[in-house]
């Protein structure tokens, strides 16, 4: 699917009729008998009714002043209209509250409308609703509001509907319609990947309401609903999706997060339990040790150390599990010590402070024959993403869906690398021999500019690259992205800030900067640890500032 040039004034509409024809072809068997009347309904209107819905569609809100709706290439409103008035999809005499009034009137107009009950005209609006609202509770025809008003308004009754066919188009509902004028304009550049019978989100009319659910169980919990309403809905939804049900694990840590951060101990432990987010196991321990229950945090972190699931709930047990034991009474338990870390001191002018941390390390230490460049995450992740472009981009089944994704559904899923592992065993191998430096160079001109889950073309210069692949040893490569493989999501961040290259010697240093004050976090911990294991050289610099004379 490509979508309409901006050229074209109707360029709108044609991208709508696009995601119509593409939700018919591949989902016609998930549609129910409405949204398959309206998309045969929509096809014998004019092209001015069509364009009119459109816009209406993809504007905020469901009520329009005619004067609000001024499109040249539609002309008159009244008569575009009329069609859509009759088929039931447009509402021209609306009853409105109170509230729905004010949203439609400007602040004159209601001074005007309730000139003779108005004890303070000229209040704030929010104020005049205040007045009202004890006088006027009803709802009620706009000529009974204010029959002097005499311009149309229209309330869209298709909204629901047409959610429904971009989030089956989408398969989200946090992408909208402006995904089409972004790619029209240059701005959003994707990946091209062929779709098959089975690349579709959504597989069965169920998962429709599902997914609408889980959306409205986020919004409530980000407008601040009671836990226990989000908690009541979340907790009839149990998907068959492992997409739908990642977000529902999703959703229920956040529960847990929010019970924890308030206090509630015994909501949080009913939470966790039900996630099977990556950190919700040791959040449940964390939350049964903050409440005292040591015995069973104990019990829980046993269960969890003998099967951890990723390198996060190793380190975390790790700290956990001899505190529990000396709580419990037990005898002094000896921890591990931790690797020696390379260690780097600076007392740097506080002039540089004005640059933050990070960037003075890198103007102190940088020299014509070492050149220091702040990647943090994105050097090694853009590098993963041009050698192993064509593994992230094949086309699985069920990993790509609509023209407009910047990576596959299945990114942070545990069988990810299992269901392509021909191909990423075909890209890793050029590391065993010099094709890798010719892959990564042709994807980085080939794919310019295309949306990428790792691949940060607004850092990622020439130079930088070059030095990159002159400097960094096809070995460090080859481990630092089998261990991106191990787990996506967690092992994609903490990487160093700085890295230094010296291209006359073929050599480098990876520098996490850390300013007075600041300590390193549990995900660098694990890449320091990583790079100190496997012999990628790594220090961490820690900077003071140093006052200047009195």
């Amino acid at each position: 699917m490509i979508a309409h040039s901006v050229a074209d004034p109707f360029y709108y509409l044609c991208n709508f009729q696009q995601v119509l024809a593409w939700v018919q072809l591949r989902y016609a068997d998930l549609l129910d008998e409405h949204e398959h009347a309206f998309i045969q309904q929509f096809a014998t209107l004019g092209q001015a009714s069509q364009a009119l819905l459109v816009r209406m569609v993809m504007r905020k809100g469901v009520m329009f002043r005619a004067s609000k709706l001024t499109y040249l290439e539609i002309g008159a409103i009244e008569p575009a209209a009329a069609p859509l008035v009759a088929l039931g999809w447009l509402d021209d005499q609306p009853s409105l509250g109170l509230d729905h009034l004010f949203q439609l009137l400007r602040k004159d107009e209601i001074a005007r409308c309730f000139a003779d009950v108005l004890e303070r005209p000229r209040a704030a609006k929010g104020e005049l609703l205040e007045q009202l609202s004890a006088l006027y509770a009803e709802a009620r025809p706009l000529r009974q509001w204010w029959p002097e008003f005499d311009e149309p308004v229209y309330v869209l009754h298709l909204q629901a509907l047409c959610d429904r066919l971009r989030l089956l188009f989408f398969g989200n509902l946090h992408q909208d319609w402006s995904e089409f004028v972004l790619a029209d304009l240059g701005l959003l550049r994707y990946e091209q990947v062929a779709f098959g019978e089975d690349s579709r989100a959504l597989r069965e009319r169920a998962d429709i309401d599902l997914c609408l659910a889980l959306h409205t169980c986020a919004e409530q919990l980000e407008a601040g609903q009671p836990v226990e309403q989000v908690l009541a809905l979340l907790d009839g939804l149990q998907p068959s999706n492992p997409w739908l049900e990642r977000r529902r694990a999703r959703l229920l840590f956040q529960l847990g997060q929010h019970c924890e951060r308030s206090g509630d101990w015994a909501q949080a432990l009913n939470i966790y339990p039900r996630s099977n987010h990556p950190q919700a196991r040791i959040r449940h321990i964390r939350v049964l040790e903050r409440s005292a229950d040591h015995a069973a945090a104990l019990e829980l972190a046993s269960v969890v150390g003998a099967k951890p699931a990723n390198a996060l709930e190793v380190q975390a047990l790790a700290r956990i599990v001899p505190r529990l034991q000396r709580k419990l009474g037990g005898p002094p338990q000896r921890r591990r010590a931790p690797a020696a870390i390379s260690r780097l001191d600076l007392c740097l002018p506080v002039d540089l402070s004005t640059l933050g941390v990070e960037q003075a390390v890198q103007v102190h230490l940088a020299a014509d024959d070492g050149p220091v460049h702040y990647v943090e995450n994105t050097l090694f992740n853009s590098l993963f993403g041009l050698l192993c472009w064509e593994a992230i981009f094949a086309p699985v089944p069920g990993a790509f869906f609509h023209p407009f994704q910047s990576g596959p559904l299945d990114l942070h899923d545990a069988g990810f690398q299992a269901r392509r592992a021909e191909h990423f065993a075909a890209c890793l191998g050029q590391l065993d021999d010099e094709r890798y430096r010719h892959t990564i160079l042709a994807n980085y001109q080939a794919k310019h500019g295309l949306q990428s889950p790792f691949v940060y073309w607004e850092l990622l210069d020439a130079t930088l690259l070059q030095q990159a692949l002159d400097c960094l040893p096809a070995a460090h490569l080859k481990r630092c992205f089998e261990r991106l493989l191990e787990d996506i999501q967690a092992n994609r961040a903490g990487m160093p800030d700085l890295i230094q290259f010296w291209p006359g010697q073929r050599r480098y240093r990876m520098i996490e900067v850390k300013g007075p004050g600041d300590r390193l976090q549990d995900n660098q911990l694990r890449w320091i640890a990583f790079c100190t294991e496997h012999g990628l050289p790594v220090e961490v610099c820690h900077v003071q500032w140093a006052q200047p004379a009195a």
